[in-house]
C-alpha cells in the first residue's frame, strides 16, 4: 500500500512538479498577446479548482467530518481570488504592453473578457479548440479532472481527496513560486510582491500564504484515512491531476511561453480596452532577490 510520503515523493518527481514553463516564462517578457491568452487559460483552469462542489458532502457520507471541514476551509479561503487573479493580469498585461491594453484592471469581467478575446487570436485555429470557452483541449482535460467534485460517491471522493492533495502540493511548491519567479523574481515586468495590483500571488505566497495553509490542510486530512482499501484510489485521484497538468504545461510553454514566429505587436482591431500610451510602463526590467 503507498504511504503518505510515497505519495508526495510520487508528486514532487512528477514532471508536472518540475516542468521547466516557469524558467521558460521568467527568461523573456512575453508580448502582450501571449501574455493575455497564457493568463486566460490559466485564469479558466484555476477557476476550476475552487468550488468544493459535493466533495464535501461526499466525505461527510463517509463518515470523515473532520476531512469535509479541512476541505471547506480551503474552500472559503478561495473565496474572491478570482477577482484578484484577473487583476494582476490586467496589470501585468498593461505592464508588457508600449499601450494601456486595460483601462479598468479592476473590473473581472471586462478583464476575462479581454484575456479570451487574445486567446481566441493567437490559439482558435489549434485542433479542439473551444472558440464558446476559449479553451485549449489540454485546459478542458485539467479542468475535467475538478468536474468529478459533483459526484459524491465514495469512489469519486477517495479519487478527488488524492487530486486534492497533489493540487495543493503542486500549487504550494511549485506553481506559485513559479509564478513568482517568472513574474516578479524575473524583472521582466517591474513588478514587486507588495504591489497592490500583485495581492494574488502575495496572499498565496510564503509561510504565512494560503497555499502553505492548504497544502498543511490536505496532508492532513489524507494522513488520517490512507489505508489498503482506498490507496489505489486516492493515487488514482493524484495520477489523474498530474498527468493532465503536465500536458496543459506542455501547450502553453509551447504555443505562448517559448519563443514563437506569430506576429506579437498588439492588434488595433476591437481588441484593446484603451490607448493611452503609457511608456512609463516599459521601463528597464531589473532583477529581484527570490
Amino acid at each position: 500500500m503507498l504511504t503518505v510520503d510515497e505519495l508526495v515523493r510520487e508528486i514532487r518527481t512528477h514532471r508536472a512538479y518540475t516542468h521547466p514553463i516557469w524558467d521558460h516564462w521568467a527568461a523573456r517578457r512575453l508580448p502582450p498577446k501571449s501574455l493575455a491568452a497564457l493568463f486566460h487559460q490559466i485564469q479558466c483552469f484555476c477557476a476550476s479548482t475552487r468550488p468544493g462542489l459535493a466533495f464535501p458532502d461526499g466525505l461527510d457520507a463517509l463518515g470523515l467530518e473532520q476531512q469535509s471541514k479541512l476541505i471547506r476551509e480551503i474552500v472559503a479561503s478561495e473565496s474572491g481570488h478570482g477577482a484578484d487573479l484577473a487583476l494582476m493580469a490586467g496589470h501585468l498585461v498593461n505592464r508588457s504592453s508600449p499601450s494601456i491594453v486595460f483601462d479598468e484592471i479592476d473590473s473581472q469581467e471586462k478583464v476575462e473578457k479581454g484575456l479570451k478575446q487574445y486567446s481566441d487570436q493567437l490559439l482558435s485555429h489549434r485542433p479542439g479548440y473551444d472558440h464558446t470557452t476559449g479553451l485549449l483541449p489540454e485546459t478542458a482535460a485539467a479542468i475535467s479532472v475538478f468536474r468529478r467534485r459533483n459526484d459524491a460517491s465514495p469512489t469519486a471522493t477517495w479519487k478527488n481527496l488524492g487530486t486534492a492533495l497533489a493540487l495543493e502540493i503542486v500549487s504550494n511548491r511549485s506553481l506559485i513560486p513559479g509564478e513568482k519567479y517568472a513574474i516578479v523574481d524575473s524583472g521582466n515586468y517591474g513588478v514587486r510582491l507588495d504591489d497592490p495590483e500583485m495581492r494574488y500571488l502575495a496572499e498565496h505566497w510564503g509561510e504565512i500564504g494560503a497555499e502553505q495553509h492548504h497544502e498543511k490542510n490536505v496532508v492532513e486530512a489524507v494522513t488520517a484515512v490512507l489505508n489498503v482499501t482506498n490507496a489505489d484510489l486516492i493515487g488514482e485521484g493524484v495520477s489523474d491531476f498530474l498527468d493532465a497538468l503536465a500536458a496543459l504545461w506542455d501547450a502553453l510553454d509551447q504555443l505562448l511561453v517559448q519563443p514563437h514566429t506569430e506576429a506579437e505587436a498588439l492588434p488595433d482591431q476591437g481588441l484593446r480596452q484603451g490607448a493611452t500610451r503609457v511608456g512609463a510602463m516599459n521601463a528597464p526590467a531589473h532583477a529581484r532577490g527570490s
